[in-house]
């Protein structure tokens, strides 16, 4: 059974930066990565995802803030978040998925306030 641990959550001011991590006890070549969140009453949305190849998609509300990367080598993936909003507090999962399979990590509290 594959985990993913998630690190690097915290409180940050508005327009700080924080950078979340990933990390995945087994291969995640061949696996779509993603960045998920989860604010109080609302639904889980998609965050960021990033292909084994490292093709990007983000949700509009990040683009131009936020960045996806990936280590295919190291069975990593990271988030750097950049000039941060309150409304970017949530709960952040990791995610790795293919057509058979998604697996989630335990979340990360991100909470933006001054």
């Amino acid at each position: 059974q594959v985990q993913l641990v998630e690190s690097g959550g915290g409180l940050v001011q508005p327009g700080g930066s924080l950078t979340l991590s990933c990390a995945v006890s087994g291969t995640i070549f061949g696996y779509v990565m993603g960045w998920y969140r989860q604010a109080p009453g609302k639904q889980r949305e998609l965050v960021a995802s990033i292909s084994t190849g490292g093709t990007t998609n983000y949700a509009d509300s990040v683009k131009g803030r936020f960045t996806i990367s990936r280590d295919n080598v190291k069975g990593t993936m990271s988030l750097q978040m950049n000039s941060l909003k309150p409304e970017d507090t949530a709960v952040y999962y990791c995610n790795l998925r293919d057509s058979r399979r998604s697996e989630w990590g335990q979340g990360t509290q991100v909470t933006v306030s001054s």
